[in-house]
């Protein structure tokens, strides 16, 4: 079959590999249909996050059932499916705990408590290198899906893939920072971020009854976006302090009550940001986070969707100390909320597709990841079609 995988930083190739087998009885082959590029899956591309063997990227994908193990009952031949990012068994303490980024069986190679830098990760994801279980990805004509009996879920033949493909992550990410903050209605939301999942978060936030959505970014097209697709209030960012104060001025000067970082740590940088990186041997910068903890009101809410591999020094526990701030962050429970958020789908109040700013074959992927991660021709979403 074909397959996207990463050879090195910015090295990727659509390559010919074996197509998977089944290797347990709970597993099931998928055809993909409909696959996406993610903001996360940038951070393998850029070589933030290593990946030293050639790998099939991708953990957004859906298709049709091919084979199933003898230990699936729910899926046959045929079946239309979305398939959560998480790999997870269903069964162990923190599945039970509807807690499947956690998943105790998915990754014993490198699973446990720690969670440190490179060793004693969480549970398995797709196409999301070594560390976190060494699956194939779904960036192919065709993927293994272990644990089919739990993850995947069915669609309406009535629903388009495009109308579903983003319940496989970015709208359960997106929910989860609304989720994670309680929001039950009437809250003035922030959020930063004006990509894929800062859209799906400002989506939820309506869906849960926000009174104001408020969005930052660094580009303006993307801003525009937001406006359009998830009507929220741009922001456009310029300095720590211009946007602080921006949006302390649309919420009675107190600050967002809720606030969701949704850009982690390879936002956009100057040459100040990425000299301070150097001399405190960071990766990255954790810039947008500490405008989140200066942008939320006291008593407020932070929750982390960005990906953040490694440490910051300075971090200011002061402050998260003396304003009383809840923060919460981690992989978005996709199993958790998939159903409910299909549902808004299927009823219509809430469109997914409406991000998608480039629909390309399997073949022009690297292209896609190209002008995906330098923001070329207003690139916000790239699909990629593998049967075409």
């Amino acid at each position: 079959m074909k397959a996207l995988r990463i050879h090195g930083m910015r090295d990727v190739r659509v390559d010919t590999v074996d197509d998977p087998k089944l290797l347990d009885p709970r597993d099931a082959i998928i055809r993909v249909t409909s696959t996406a590029i993610c903001g996360s899956d940038l951070h393998i591309y850029n070589g933030s996050i290593p990946q030293p063997r050639p790998m099939v990227l991708g953990h957004e994908f859906m298709g049709i059932v091919e084979e199933v193990g003898k230990g699936v009952g729910n899926l046959k031949r045929g079946d239309r499916v979305v398939v959560p990012f998480p790999i997870a068994c269903g069964h162990c303490l923190f599945c039970n705990h509807e807690l499947p980024g956690h998943c105790e069986n998915s990754n014993p190679e490198h699973y446990g408590p720690e969670g440190g830098l490179m060793t004693e990760k969480g549970g398995a994801l797709f196409g999301y290198t070594d560390l976190y279980g060494g699956y194939d990805g779904g960036q192919a004509e065709y993927a293994r899906v272990p644990y089919a009996d739990f993850g995947p879920r069915k669609v309406p033949d009535n629903l388009t893939d495009e109308q579903v493909l983003f319940l496989t992550d970015i709208f359960p990410t997106g929910y989860s920072g609304i989720d994670w903050a309680n929001v039950k209605g009437g809250e003035v939301v922030a959020i930063f971020g004006a990509g894929p999942v800062g859209i799906m978060a400002a989506k939820s936030a309506w869906l849960r009854g926000a009174s104001r959505v408020i969005i930052v970014d660094t580009q303006a097209y993307r801003l525009d976006l937001a406006a359009k697709a998830a009507n929220a209030e741009g922001i456009l960012w310029e300095t720590h302090d211009q946007v602080v104060d921006e949006i302390r001025s649309k919420s009675r000067g107190y600050g967002a009550d809720v606030v969701v970082e949704a850009v982690g740590f390879e936002p956009d940088r100057n040459l100040l940001d990425r000299a301070k990186a150097i001399i405190n041997v960071e990766k990255g910068s954790d810039k947008v986070l500490l405008a989140c903890l200066s942008a939320v009101r006291r008593g407020g809410y932070v929750s982390v969707l960005g990906v953040y591999s490694s440490p910051f020094d300075n971090f200011p526990i002061h402050q998260f100390f003396d304003k009383g701030l809840t923060i919460q962050g981690g992989q978005a429970p996709a199993h958790k909320h998939i159903d409910k958020l299909l549902k808004h789908v299927s009823d219509g109040d809430v469109r997914l597709d409406d991000i998608i700013s480039h629909r390309l074959p399997l073949s022009q992927a690297p292209h896609g990841y190209d002008i995906f991660r330098n923001k070329k021709d207003n690139c916000t979403k790239v699909v990629l079609k593998p049967g075409a």
